[in-house]
């Protein structure tokens, strides 16, 4: 079941823990048009979605933001399968002795 383009935009966004300002920051498209776009106030058109699927960030989004198809294989995933924009957290040990 397809999500409607300012949905795929919230989804993305918040899945990457961006802020709208940061995402604007990030694309070049200004916040109110961002705002605009995720309210569905207006039609973001190909070329802003070149702008937000060319940025490293959300180019694994492309497949499904475009096709609502997903390919794992080749790196294009949905957001749901990202793992929150995040990077591998490590934690060293504690010196602490428990018990």
């Amino acid at each position: 079941m397809s999500i409607s383009t300012s949905e795929k935009l919230i989804v993305m966004r918040e899945s990457e823990r961006l802020t709208r300002k940061a995402m604007s920051e990030l694309t070049g498209i200004s916040y109110s048009s961002l705002t605009n776009y995720e309210l569905n106030r207006g039609d973001m058109g190909f070329k802003v979605a070149q702008l937000i699927l060319n940025h490293p960030k959300f180019s694994k989004y492309t497949m499904w933001f475009m096709l609502d198809q997903v390919s794992p294989k080749i790196g294009q995933i949905s957001p749901a399968l990202s793992h929150c924009g995040q990077e591998e957290i490590i934690q060293n040990p504690s010196d602490k002795t428990v018990g």
